[in-house]
């Protein structure tokens, strides 16, 4: 035979890791196309003892030849006798003194080498007469070497490989060994060479191409990460280089197929399993071309390695692309060596496990609960990442790019869900929105902080995808939309969402997301101010806590106040409500309309208003959501000794689902507050009203005193009422008609504008109901505005009038309370004064009628101070504090009584007119920083301070005294 026929023995592994029996080496044998099944590590020979051994000694004289195209078949039969009888002969002979070839990756038993054999001895009588007479020679052979493959245990990954590692090829006996490639001839070596990386490209060691020393195949860490590979010695050097650049590709594949093994289990999400399912076709591609490639190497006389390289190089750099993806998601998901210190979201997965420990749950089994996994939306941004670095390179653009089609398929399908439905099927939590289930909607009437609307659904904002990113807050808005409308029975989740992008690059993609944020503002929208009529709970929350009208109300107070009197704890709440339901039921007033009047509740706060408005604007460092919190259960709550059921009345208000969303029990401690100053003022400004009808019906100050002094002091104490009335009065219009008034029309005109923008769109979406079909979603209509600026402009308009109503500073607040405190005091010691004043004038302490009092006057005041009782009572030890509290003596001269009477005004008048400066001054400065509407309050209040002029006057009138 010539110098360059193949010998069939490549033929026979081929046929043995395809899984097809040897043939017999008759002259009429062709090789036959391997099989591309590379899922079973025992399908591909490993150290497989080859029949025919000695061929490889004849390497040189032998020529490889196209089995498809035998050139004569009576010449070829001679030949291929001739060729059987010398080579079993040769065989009879090595067997006793040289190794035989090892056996294949598939490690295939010895029993296809013996039925090979007994067919060449049945067709060869010659043959197995000479290996009959040399068995018995061989008394010390050693024992076959004969490695079994095992299943692996199950994993979560379905289609991972169950089948056991092959053995490695220097684990293998020594007469298993191959022949050194330093006695081949250049164009052997090229032969076996070429065959071993047939083997390595399915990740499996060749003959003279083993793994390298340190790689370890049964530790998954070096799997992922790729095996290195070493050549024997002795190959040429003009094949060296070139074997080592194509087993690059090797080590692709081999990290790739253990990759996809790794991360299509369950708890790496289906994003990753979709990947995988990807990235798993593109190698069932590969292996198709490596078959490809050893049909042509077998049948082509002119195959070399330059030509293999030549074929395998697009292949090559898609393994590269790949391997580099994977590499990459490997290094996040800290499988391997080098582990990235990126900023996880841990507070994600501790959320996700007390979730799971509220819904009765257990945490997940496995090495990977506690780490963060990288998953849904971070592995999509990392094929994006790299999709924009290599887009100017057109093979892996578009490799790259159908990974992100089918990688996000999954998750457009979430999406998709979430957008029309308002659901989420997200079992692996990679979804861009996140659910904490344990908040529900129940919890609205006792939850200040409003968590099911803002913490119930949240963004994940570190798993979101470049492509969600500029319309990520719209995605979670239109899913909180929806669930809301289904939750009231608004949405049809029967419905199939059809004609919607599967993937990013679908050009109807960012329409998708508007559109069905527009689709589902417009539903709540609608739901909200028709379904549940928004405005008109508004209107009544003005009815109720902004005192207007207050006919009811005032009503209200004259029928409970003699309960509202009462110390805080001796206020009966039951008998307030219904004398409350009772007014509210009285013909001829506004709210007797009110159809929502039944929602309005009486209750009784034992908090002050200025504590429980300092608690919240000294808060500092505070989370989401608890700004407004008034009460806390881990704090100690001092209450106000001296409240009564005047100063703790506040109201609450029951609103139903949907529309708490909007009337949340957020805005209503602010309408709480803004209601308990309003109440506070008017409650002061009653005070004052009484105090000036005892000073001009009483009999004691409408006597004018033949005294002088006394008249002075009765004249600074009427002129201190007036004062103080003007400054309540003043900024009680100032709360109403400059503040609340204002700000309540801008928020109602907001509100009648959505109102009718969502009947015009409410028309032209019924018109083209019939057009659209039920599952297209309808465009949005412009310049609708959203929910959520529904929801802010209420939060804006409360907010607001807190600011402009001085209840936000803590500053004001404190001046303010000593004020009103010095106000509560003065008229509450009106009836003491009276009886002071009587004391020291000597017309009316006398038993004889004064000469400027008629007989009339005279028998009508004595029959009042008949049921008045004794003079000397516990009044006479009051005092005056720092903050104006009187303090006179119980008796002594006429003049010392009155000289005391002038210090006790003397000290209120300071302490008011002290701290309506300071108050004036912090308008001022704050009008000029803040808020400019302060220049309004300060200009009116500036009416009742003048009398911090009369400083000459009343130094006059000091000494007129002394």
């Amino acid at each position: 035979m010539s110098s360059g026929t193949r010998p069939s023995s490549f033929a026979d592994k081929r046929n043995r890791d395809s899984g097809v029996p040897t043939a017999t080496a008759s002259s009429s044998s062709r090789p036959r196309m391997p099989t591309t099944d590379g899922g079973s590590f025992t399908s591909k020979p490993d150290h497989q003892q080859h029949t025919n051994s000695s061929r490889y000694a004849d390497r040189e004289s032998q020529k490889r030849s196209a089995s498809n195209n035998p050139r004569s078949t009576s010449r070829s039969v001679e030949e291929r006798r001739t060729e059987k009888v010398q080579v079993t002969t040769r065989e009879a002979l090595i067997a006793r003194t040289r190794s035989p070839d090892r056996r294949g990756a598939t490690g295939e038993k010895s029993t296809r080498t013996a039925d090979a054999g007994l067919k060449q001895r049945n067709a060869d009588p010659r043959g197995r007469d000479v290996r009959q007479e040399a068995l018995p020679q061989e008394k010390h052979a050693p024992p076959p070497w004969e490695p079994e493959a095992t299943l692996l245990p199950h994993t979560t990954a379905p289609l991972a490989s169950r089948i056991s590692i092959p053995p490695l090829a220097s684990s293998a006996p020594q007469p298993l060994q191959p022949k050194p490639l330093s006695e081949l001839s250049l164009e052997a070596q090229e032969a076996v060479i070429i065959e071993d990386l047939l083997f390595v490209f399915m990740g499996y060691e060749g003959q003279y191409i083993r793994f390298a020393k340190g790689y370890n195949p049964f530790e998954e860490r070096d799997r992922l990460s790729g095996p290195t590979w070493r050549i024997l010695p002795g190959l040429d050097p003009s094949l060296q280089d070139l074997t080592q650049s194509m087993l690059r590709m090797a080590t692709h594949y081999t990290a790739l197929e253990t990759f996809v093994d790794v991360q299509s289990r369950e708890e790496f999400g289906s994003v990753n399993h979709a990947l995988c399912a990807s990235i798993r076709k593109l190698l069932q591609e590969y292996l198709v071309m490596v078959a490809q490639l050893e049909t042509q190497f077998l049948t082509d006389d002119a195959f070399t390695m330059h030509i293999l390289n030549v074929h395998i190089l697009p292949t090559s750099h898609m393994m590269y692309q790949l391997y580099a993806l994977a590499h990459e998601l490997l290094k996040r998901n800290a499988l391997l060596d080098d582990e990235t210190d990126e900023s996880s979201d841990s507070a994600d997965d501790f959320d996700h496990i007390l979730e799971q420990l509220r819904e009765g749950g257990e945490l997940m089994p496995g090495n990977m609960t506690g780490k963060k996994i990288c998953k849904g939306g971070v592995v999509l941004g990392l094929i994006t990442k790299r999709l924009e670095s290599m887009s100017g390179d057109p093979a892996a653009r578009a490799l790259l790019t159908t990974l992100l089609r089918d990688a996000s398929k999954p998750y457009m399908t979430m999406l998709n869900e979430w957008l029309h439905h308002g659901g989420i099927n997200d079992p692996h939590s990679e979804f861009l929105i996140k659910e904490q289930r344990s908040i529900r909607r129940e919890r609205l009437e006792q939850d200040y902080t409003d968590e099911y609307w803002e913490r119930r659904y949240t963004i994940r904002d570190h798993d979101v995808p470049p492509q969600l990113e500029g319309v990520k807050d719209k995605v979670l808005l239109a899913g909180k939309y929806l669930n809301v409308v289904r939750e009231c029975g608004g949405v049809d989740v029967s419905l199939q969402v059809k004609h919607v992008p599967t993937s990013f690059d679908d050009t109807r993609f960012l329409d998708n997301v508007n559109n069905a944020y527009a689709h589902a503002n417009e539903s709540l929208m609608q739901l909200l101010l028709t379904t549940h009529a928004l405005p008109a709970r508004l209107k009544s929350l003005k009815h109720y806590f902004f005192l207007d009208p207050s006919d009811y109300f005032s009503y209200f107070l004259e029928l409970g106040a003699s309960e509202l009197r009462k110390p805080i704890k001796a206020v009966n709440t039951g008998k307030l409500q219904s004398l409350l339901d009772l007014v509210l039921r009285q013909p001829g007033s506004i709210v007797s309309l009110d159809p929502f009047k039944e929602d309005v509740k009486v209750e009784m706060n034992e908090i002050t208003l200025t504590k429980a408005l300092q608690r919240v604007v000294n808060i500092t460092g505070i989370e989401q959501g608890e700004a407004l919190q008034p009460l806390s259960s881990n704090q100690p709550i001092e209450n106000d000794k001296n409240a009564n059921g005047f100063t703790s009345l506040q109201l609450d208000y029951l609103v139903p689902f949907p529309v708490s969303l909007v009337i949340s029990r957020k805005t209503v401690w602010r309408y709480q507050a803004l209601f308990r100053y309003l109440l506070s003022l008017r409650y002061l400004e009653s005070q004052l009203s009484t105090t000036w009808q005892t000073h001009t019906s009483g009999f004691v100050w409408s006597h004018r005193s033949s005294t002088r002094n006394l008249e002075i002091w009765k004249r600074r104490v009427w002129t201190l009422r007036a004062r103080m009335l003007v400054f309540v009065q003043q900024l009680l219009f100032f709360c109403t008609a400059e503040v609340i008034e204002p700000n309540w029309q801008n928020l109602m005109t907001r509100v009648r504008e959505q109102e009718k923008r969502d009947k015009t769109a409410a028309a032209t979406h019924g018109q083209n109901a019939d057009s659209d079909g039920l599952n297209n979603v309808p465009s949005a209509p412009g310049t609708t505005r959203t929910v959520d600026e529904l929801m802010q402009d209420h939060v804006d308009f409360l907010d607001t009038c807190l600011k402009e109503c001085m209840l936000t500073n803590s500053k004001l607040l404190r001046i303010h309370s000593k004020l009103m405190q010095t106000c509560t005091i003065f008229a509450t010691y009106t009836n003491w004064l009276s009886r002071e004043l009587e004391k020291a004038d000597p017309d009316l302490s006398g038993a004889h009628k004064p000469p400027n009092m008629t007989d009339e006057q005279w028998r009508h005041f004595q029959s009042v101070r008949s049921q008045k009782p004794s003079a000397a009572t516990a009044t006479d030890a009051s005092f005056v504090d720092e903050n104006g509290r009187p303090a006179v003596g119980g008796g002594g001269p006429d003049s010392a009584r009155i000289a005391e009477l002038f210090d006790v005004i003397k000290k209120w008048e300071s302490n008011f007119s002290r701290h309506l400066q300071i108050l004036l001054d912090a308008l001022n400065h704050y009008a000029a920083t803040e808020t400019v509407v302060l220049l309004s309050l300060c200009a009116r209040l500036s009416t009742a301070n003048q009398g911090t002029e009369y400083a000459g006057l009343r130094s006059e009138e000091d000494g007129s005294v002394l």
